[in-house]
C-alpha cells in the first residue's frame, strides 16, 4: 500500500477530500474509488467529507500496477473469432476481465497476455488492461471483444460511445414481468448503505440507465427473458431486474438464496453483439452459445423438457 500524508493548507472554503487529494497529490479521483483508507485528524473518514486548513489528511491506497506487474498466465480461452485487429471471445464465468487491487492474476488480460504476442507493447499508456474495449462483470459470461492495438481500440471504442454497438444477453430472473416487453428507463446512483452496490434513486440523480427487455418465456414465478442495454453503467442489467421485483436468479448482490435453486449461480450471459470491425463494410454479429448453466435450470423448469 501506498501511503500519503498533506496538511491542508489555507483554502477560501472547505472542500471535498478527494478533491483535495486529487489537486495536491496527483492521485486521481477514479483511482481513490478504488482499495484506499482515508484518516482525517486520525479519525477514519469519507472521501466525501469536507476538509479545512490545518486538517491532516492521512491515506493509504493500493499501488498502481502497470503491464510491466501482470504476468502473462496460459488459458484456455474460448474465441470465437479472430483477425488481426480484434478477438472476439466467449468469457466464462467466475472469470474477472482486467486487474484491479488485490486481483492480479487469472484475470482475462493475464490470459490475453499470454495469447496475444507483444499486446502490451501495442497499448503503452501504462495500462493493466490492453486491449479491453468494454467489460463483465465477475461473474456474467459471454461475448467480449477485445482489440489488438490501440487504432482497433478507438475504432470500437467510438461505437460503444455513440451507440452504435446492439448488445443482447439472457437471463433467468425470480419473478414476473410486469411487460411481456417493455423499456426501463431510470437513474441508478451507488448505493449509501453498501458501496459495492447500485440502486434506482426516488428522483433524477446519478446516472441514467435504460434497458430493454424481451419475455421469452414464463415458468410460473420464474422467467427467461432477452435484455437489450442501451446504456452500459455498472451493474445496469442487475439493478433493473431487482427494480422490477425480479432479481436474477443466483445473483449474489441483488437477490437473495432461492430454495429451489440453491446452488444457482448468476444466470446472466452475454449472448450476442453486434458491432462494425475494421476492414468489414458490414456490422458483424458475434454468439456466445446457451452455457450449460441455463440449460440445467430452464430443463427444471420445463419438468425435464429437453430445449
Amino acid at each position: 500500500m501506498e501511503k500519503i500524508e498533506l496538511t491542508v493548507e489555507p483554502l477560501e472554503s472547505p472542500i471535498r477530500a478527494d478533491r483535495y487529494i486529487a489537486e495536491h497529490a496527483g492521485i486521481s479521483r477514479s483511482r481513490l474509488k478504488g482499495e484506499c483508507t482515508l484518516r482525517i485528524n486520525g479519525k477514519e473518514a469519507k472521501l466525501s467529507k469536507n476538509v479545512s486548513e490545518g486538517d491532516v489528511i492521512s491515506l493509504e491506497i493500493a499501488e498502481v500496477r502497470g503491464p510491466e506487474d501482470i504476468e502473462p498466465q496460459k488459458m484456455d480461452l474460448d474465441i470465437i473469432y479472430e483477425d488481426d485487429n480484434v478477438i472476439v471471445l466467449n468469457k466464462v464465468q467466475g472469470m474477472v476481465v482486467h486487474p484491479a487491487a488485490g486481483n492480479f492474476q487469472g484475470t482475462l488480460v493475464n490470459g490475453l497476455l499470454d495469447y496475444v504476442s507483444g499486446i502490451e507493447e501495442e497499448f503503452d499508456d501504462d495500462t493493466v488492461r490492453p486491449g479491453i474495449v468494454h467489460r463483465l462483470d465477475k461473474d456474467t459470461s459471454g461475448v467480449i471483444i477485445i482489440a489488438k492495438n490501440p487504432e482497433t481500440h478507438e475504432f470500437l471504442s467510438r461505437q460503444f460511445r455513440d451507440k452504435v454497438t446492439r448488445k443482447t444477453y439472457i437471463a433467468i430472473v425470480r419473478g414476473r414481468m410486469p411487460k411481456k416487453h417493455d423499456i426501463i428507463d431510470t437513474y441508478i446512483v451507488r448505493d449509501r448503505q453498501n458501496r459495492k452496490k447500485f440502486t434506482v434513486p426516488s428522483g433524477p440523480k446519478g446516472k441514467q440507465a435504460v434497458t430493454e427487455y424481451q419475455v421469452e418465456k414464463e415458468f410460473g414465478s420464474y422467467t427467461f427473458l432477452s435484455l437489450f442495454p442501451h446504456t452500459g453503467r455498472t451493474h445496469q442489467l442487475r439493478v433493473h431486474m431487482q427494480h422490477l421485483n425480479a432479481p436474477i436468479l443466483g445473483d449474489p448482490v441483488y437477490s437473495r438464496a432461492d430454495s429451489r435453486f440453491p446452488d444457482a449461480t448468476l444466470m446472466l450471459h452475454a449472448s450476442s453483439l453486434e458491432i462494425f470491425i475494421p476492414g468489414v463494410e458490414t456490422k458483424m454479429m458475434f454468439c456466445a452459445p446457451m452455457p450449460e448453466r441455463f440449460r440445467q435450470v430452464l430443463e427444471q423448469l420445463s419438468d425435464g423438457a429437453a430445449l
